[in-house]
Parts: C-alpha cells; sequence; structure tokens
C-alpha cells in the first residue's frame, strides 16, 4: 500500500545495502517524500551565483527572469527518469545496463557517473569552502589557501557520514533540513531585497545575436543542474512499484526546480544592486556585506547545511556506481573513496580559481556529458514504457537479456557520443566555442541540440536493431505487446 510509511532501515546504523534488488516487503514511502528530498540540496548559495552571473552576462532582469524558468524545464527529464528506480528496484547505475550493455554500462559508468559526482561534490565543497573561509576571517583566520581547505575537510568527513547511513537518513532528515534552509534563505532575500534595483537597465543593453547569446548560456548553466541528476532513480528505488510515475515525476521535478527558480531569481536581483568592484571580490563577500552580523554566521552555517546535503545524496549515489561497475568493494568504503576524490578536486579550485568562474565553466563543460547521458536514460524509459526486470539487469552472464553484443549496446553507446559531439559544435564559454556557435554569433544551443541528437539516433537506432534481430532487445519489444 503505497500510503504506508514504514523504514526498514534502522537509522541507528550505517545503510548496508548497496546496488542489491529491494524485495516488494522492502518497498515503502510515498512519491510526495521525494520533494523535500530535492528541495534540500536546491535551497542552495550556488542559485544566488548563477542568477548573479546572468546579470553579469548583460540580461535585464526580465530577460534573466525568462531563462530562468526555460532553464527548469529539464527538472521533468530527471523525473522521468526517477520512476525507473522502483520499477526496477535498484540504482539507476544498474538500470543503464539495459542501455549500454554490461560491458558498455562499466565503461560510461565509470567515465561520465564518476565524473560528474566529483565535479558536483566539488563545486559544492567550493561554496562552502569560500563562504566559511570569508566567516572566518572575520574572526581573524585570514590564510587564503589553508582555512578553505581546512573547511573543505571538515565539511568533506560530515558529507561522507551522511553518505555512510544512507536512505533512511536523508528520507527522514532532508524535511528538516529542506525547513530549516528555506528559513535562513529567505530571511537573506528578506535582507537583499531592499539593495535591488527594481528599475535596472543593463549599463551596455543587449540587442541581436549578442543578446541571443547570453540567453543561451545562461539557459546552459542553468540546465546543466537537472541533467546532472541521473542518479534520481537511486533516491526512488525503496518506493512501491505501484507509486505512480506520474506522482514520482512531478514530486522529483517541482522538489528540485521551485527552490531553485526562487533563488536564482533573487541572486540575479541581488546582482542590480551590487558594484563590479564589490563583484571582483566574489559573491560570497558580497553577499556577506548585506547582512546584519547575528544573520551572515546563520547564513553560513545554511550554506554548508546545503553542501552537505546535496554532497551526502550525490555521495551516497555515486558509492553505488562504483559497485555497478564491478569493483569489489562494499558501498561505505566506496563512499570513503567518493569522498576522497571530491574532496582532492575541492583543493586544487580553492587554490586556483573564484568561484563565481569554476561554477559558469564548470556547469557548461559538464552538459557534455551531462545532456546525452539523460536524454538516452529519459527515452529509454519512455520506449520501454518503465518496464525493466530488476532480476535480468543483474543477469551479467553472455547471452543474458542485457548481453546485446559482447556486452556493448551499440545504439546507445553510439547515441551519446554522436550526441556530445554534435552539441560540442554548439557549445560556447571561455575554454572552447564550437564552430557552428561562432557562425551563429557564440550562440550556444548545445542542450537542446544535445538532447535532441541523442534520442533521434538512439530511437532510430534502436528501432533498427529490433527489425534486424528481434530478439536482440526483448524489453523494448515486450513493451510493444
Amino acid at each position: 500500500m503505497t500510503d504506508a510509511v514504514s523504514y526498514p532501515e534502522p537509522l541507528a546504523h550505517p545503510e548496508t545495502r548497496g546496488i542489491e534488488l529491494i524485495e516488494t516487503s522492502e518497498r515503502h514511502g510515498r512519491a510526495r517524500d521525494l520533494f523535500p528530498v530535492w528541495a534540500a540540496p536546491n535551497v542552495s548559495v550556488l542559485n544566488f551565483t548563477v542568477g548573479a552571473s546572468l546579470i553579469l552576462l548583460g540580461m535585464e532582469l526580465w530577460q534573466a527572469f525568462l531563462v530562468i524558468i526555460a532553464g527548469s524545464l529539464p527538472w521533468i527529464l530527471t523525473g522521468i527518469v526517477a520512476t525507473s528506480g522502483p520499477a526496477a528496484g535498484t540504482s539507476g547505475s544498474v538500470i543503464t545496463r539495459a542501455i549500454y550493455g554490461i560491458r558498455g554500462n562499466r565503461l560510461v559508468v565509470a567515465f561520465f557517473g564518476w565524473f560528474i559526482s566529483a565535479v558536483f561534490l566539488a563545486l559544492n565543497w567550493l561554496a562552502s569552502s569560500f563562504m566559511g573561509a570569508e566567516l572566518l576571517g572575520q574572526l581573524g583566520l585570514t590564510d587564503p589557501v589553508l582555512v578553505p581547505v581546512l573547511v573543505t575537510i571538515v565539511v568533506a568527513a560530515i558529507t561522507v557520514l551522511v553518505a555512510v547511513f544512507g536512505h533512511s537518513l536523508i528520507l527522514r532528515s532532508y524535511p528538516i533540513v529542506a525547513s530549516v534552509l528555506l528559513g535562513i534563505f529567505l530571511l537573506v532575500t528578506a535582507f537583499i531585497l531592499p539593495h535591488v534595483q527594481w528599475g535596472y537597465a543593463a549599463p551596455a543593453p543587449l540587442e541581436g545575436a549578442p543578446l541571443w547569446s547570453a540567453m543561451t548560456i545562461g539557459f546552459t548553466i542553468l540546465a546543466s543542474s537537472p541533467l546532472s541528476y541521473s542518479n534520481s532513480p537511486d533516491l526512488a528505488r525503496y518506493l512501491p512499484e505501484s507509486t505512480k510515475p506520474s506522482h514520482i515525476i512531478a514530486a522529483t521535478a517541482l522538489g528540485g526546480a521551485l527552490p531553485a527558480m526562487f533563488f536564482t531569481g533573487v541572486g540575479a536581483l541581488l546582482a542590480t544592486g551590487i558594484d563590479a568592484a564589490a563583484m571582483d571580490l566574489g559573491i560570497e563577500s558580497a553577499l556577506l556585506a548585506l547582512l546584519p552580523a547575528w544573520l551572515g554566521p546563520l547564513f553560513v552555517v545554511g550554506v554548508i547545511i546545503n553542501t552537505i546535503s546535496l554532497n551526502g545524496m550525490t555521495t551516497y549515489t555515486a558509492s553505488m556506481a562504483f559497485q555497478s561497475i564491478g569493483v569489489p568493494i562494499r558501498r561505505i568504503p566506496s563512499a570513503v573513496v567518493v569522498g576522497a576524490i571530491g574532496t582532492a578536486l575541492t583543493i586544487y579550485l580553492v587554490m586556483s580559481t573564484s568561484l563565481l568562474e569554476a561554477v559558469n565553466l564548470m556547469l557548461q563543460l559538464l552538459v557534455l556529458i551531462s545532456g546525452p547521458t539523460m536524454a538516452v536514460f529519459a527515452t529509454d524509459v519512455i520506449l520501454r514504457r518503465n518496464r525493466y526486470s530488476g532480476r535480468d539487469l543483474f543477469d551479467e552472464k553472455p547471452g543474458s537479456p542485457f548481453w546485446y553484443s559482447g556486452g556493448w549496446h551499440v545504439p546507445g553507446l553510439l547515441a551519446i557520443v554522436v550526441g556530445a559531439a554534435v552539441a560540442s559544435l554548439f557549445l560556447t564559454n571561455a575554454v572552447w566555442t564550437g564552430p557552428i556557435a561562432a557562425a551563429m554569433g557564440n550562440l550556444d544551443l548545445s542542450v537542446p541540440v544535445s538532447v535532441v541528437t541523442t534520442a533521434g539516433v538512439y530511437i532510430a537506432l534502436t528501432r533498427l536493431a529490433a527489425k534486424r534481430r528481434p530478439t536482440a532487445i526483448p524489453s523494448i519489444e515486450g513493451a510493444r505487446a
């Protein structure tokens, strides 16, 4: 019964389950429980940062708000992918064996999954490191490298603990975390609003190609966040199989999109009331300068709590990805390894860049990976009508349903490679501008191009393979019946 709420996993003990199948008797919860699970990580200081960057790109406020709304639409894909968790009863990194094949999946998860996890761990720890260092600097601890590094190590250690205790802790604590963070960030918003220039006009208003370039770049930055959450099945997999997919999609998409949209909008408003000199010092410094003495430390605590909630979830799911590629390691040691990798990358970024530069550059580059992998996953869910056999997914022997051709599923692998390659031609950032993007006045269409191209290639090749070998893709053939 989907309305019954029970937590078979004891909260006082770490979760030992990894990618193993969850039996019907162990399923529990409701789709709406996913809303706070996704809301807590997305009440984030990175939203302020990204929102401010839209204004710095030269947009007017109304243009920035349009981009923010459009950039939230990919959350629907995150929700669609989440529905596969209860259907299969296992993690997303195992479900994608249906897309890439047994051996192909190991390659994709090892490279793409780990890269995305490491980038987001680092970006969020980087935010808390700069903010924590700013606060400690007011107390006399001013070392520009040592202090952020120490903050990173402490926050990373707590994050790994959340991942170790796992699903039950996340599901029980995140509603409280989301409420606390919402209260803190709304307080911060109240002190930002008096500084907003409601009649703000860009110093040099953009028109034509430069305007479209700024808006598409902003869209890419915003869309990269929901596109990266192909781990959404991991948080939904304990739900009863009978849970309505539409409810899972709504709870996941709205939980992530609503707080992200609101506080990214606040970030755009914030940028109108801060002069260029203040922004040069970093948005974290500019934010704290606007707050009363009593609220600054509270806000930093909120940033750190948010970072732990987001990275705890990321570390939790990444630890299962490690298992799914065949590494003989238990989930808890795997979580420690993931945390160590993310910490190392964060420390490197602390010593080499600013928060704003790191966020914008890495989020834009990330879409070349996250766009195709999310698109092919969502397309597969739709093609199969969300019918996945968990037991078939764990059959790794030659000749098994997802062995395909020697363990490789060419349609899935080729779709993401082609999607990424074509999208790179439409990408615009400080490191790389694709030739087609340059010819169109630096228009960044990498997200829609990656999604449409990947989905189109996957559908075409999958249908072609099914015609040539009717038994090659049994799940899709069965879904048609």
